[in-house]
């Protein structure tokens, strides 16, 4: 039932608190007086299984938590930073020496000795998380995506056990989230590269690089900021040089196959969430193609620092701030936007069942955390996640785009639509955004060049699930990276 009063925005489901008689009559899970919420801060992290020749990226998983006390009809719930420890595991995945060769080359790749099954931050595969302000972090958990007892067969979504206890180390409650890893990044296994030897073989001598001196660690000459910090290297960013030299990828293996070369990929799938698998969104159309990722960097752009951001397809109210990651944004009663939503990629609900199982557990369903009982215990009165935008606040900020839309017919009834025509020669660069009059996006409508300087979308009043949207005042924003263009059309049933 609370489906029907969740707040869609494109496919990211914001719930608002709402008044008492309106509150859904379904019943609230069993939950005690402490709640975990816990993700990880990526939707994939990746990892070489071999490192005796090249390494990309290491063994390095992070998961971030914060524990909450519930609130009642008379308190309000509170980040709990005092007198709680957290702890994690992997129930089933208790080593990774044998799963991966990284130990054997740590001394070459990195300068240092690892005790067996320690990571590179001195974690292993069960410890405690540190807490960093409100939040509880653990970063560097050397995780692999191999089981114990198939050591061999990769299953990339990773299970943890978060446990919260109290000073006497009495359980409070738990969590079970998702670590996802993959060793889907080698350039052999997909069929590109005949083997590391001839990839390295036929790497440009520049700088001094001699392939012979094995194991070569990408990130010493291309600055990886996991890896590096925001430092490109003596030879230019990893991000902008695999781009760069696949650009030809944009044309001979378009969309999203492409990006699964090298990216996790024909068995991971990794990009799980609503956005893809409800809305079908792929990889471009926030990132947009090898050219556009290489350029970006090229003009200034730092790789995993500068990333796209929820408010380029959503208004204001419904996005991260300016200049912040979304995986380091918090928004209502400052509870991290990911542990309501999820990791970026694996956006709730998620098409991997594990991804869900916190949500489920605590909320009784998959997708965004929407039952405003799981951390106030009741149903509140007042305003909840995000507020409720007033239309005039929405009209006033779509409409500071410099240039404005034909639309017509306005009126526009369902099903015949209407057309939507921008000044712009770079319809393949831009995205048409419909928003109802809270600033909740409706639809990302795909437009076309009809030759004569103009991109040109269609519109049938329906949003991304092909569901009729109800009668009324929608606004339309066009944006192609150059030029900006507002409008507004009214449907009719």
């Amino acid at each position: 039932m609370f489906d029907r009063i969740r707040i869609l925005a494109l496919g990211i489901l914001v719930a608002a608190t709402l008044p008492a008689a309106f509150a859904t009559a379904d019943p609230a899970p069993t939950l005690g007086d402490y709640i975990v919420l816990v993700n990880n801060d990526l939707g994939m992290h990746c990892m070489n299984q071999n490192h005796q020749n090249l390494s990309i990226l290491p063994p390095y998983n992070d998961l971030q938590a914060q524990v909450i006390r519930r609130g009642d009809a008379t308190r309000l719930p509170q980040l709990v930073t005092s007198g709680v420890s957290l702890e994690y595991s992997f129930p089933g995945n208790t080593y990774s020496v044998g799963k991966t060769d990284f130990w054997t080359y740590a001394p070459a790749l990195f300068g240092v000795t690892l005790a067996p099954n320690v990571g590179l931050t001195g974690r292993s595969l069960s410890g405690t998380f540190d807490l960093v302000g409100n939040i509880y972090r653990a970063d560097g958990i050397p995780l692999t995506p191999f089981m114990d007892a198939t050591p061999t067969v990769e299953q990339p979504y990773q299970v943890a056990q978060v446990i919260a206890r109290d000073g006497g180390g009495i359980e409070l409650t738990r969590a079970h989230p998702v670590a996802p890893v993959s060793v889907q990044v080698t350039c052999v296994s997909t069929g590109c590269h005949s083997s590391e030897n001839a990839i390295l073989n036929a790497h440009s001598n520049e700088g001094g690089f001699n392939p012979a001196n094995r194991p070569v660690l990408c990130a010493h000459c291309h600055g990886q900021t996991p890896l590096t910090g925001p430092n490109p290297g003596t030879a230019g960013w990893f991000s902008l040089r695999i781009h760069e030299k696949h650009s030809f990828i944009d044309q001979s293996i378009p969309g999203i196959a492409g990006c699964y070369k090298c990216h996790p990929g024909a068995q991971a799938a990794c990009s799980r969430g609503t956005m893809s698998t409800d809305h079908g969104l792929i990889c471009q159309d926030c990132h947009g193609n090898m050219e556009h990722v290489k350029s970006t960097i090229e003009a200034g752009r730092i790789p995993w620092v500068n990333e796209p951001a929820c408010r380029t397809c959503h208004t204001a109210q419904y996005g991260e701030p300016v200049g912040q990651l979304y995986r380091n944004s918090v928004g209502h009663g400052g509870v991290l936007c990911s542990n309501c939503h999820n990791s970026p990629h694996a956006d709730f609900p998620s098409r991997e069942p594990r991804d869900n199982q916190v949500m489920v557990d605590l909320q009784g369903h998959a997708g965004v955390l929407s039952d405003c009982r799981v951390c106030h215990g009741v149903n509140p009165t007042g305003a909840g996640p995000h507020g409720i935008m007033a239309a005039s606040a929405v009209e006033g900020e779509i409409f500071t785009a410099a240039g404005r839309l034909r639309v017509f017919p306005s009126p526009a009834q369902i099903g015949a639509g209407c057309r939507i025509m921008a000044a712009s020669a770079r319809a393949q660069e831009g995205r048409m955004l419909v928003f109802d009059v809270r600033g909740r996006t409706v639809r990302l409508l795909k437009a076309a060049d009809d030759g004569d300087g103009s991109a040109v979308a269609s519109w049938d009043g329906r949003d991304q699930q092909g569901r009729d949207v109800p009668s009324g005042v929608y606004f339309l924003k066009w944006d192609d990276g150059r030029e900006q263009a507002a409008g507004k059309v009214v449907i009719v049933q």
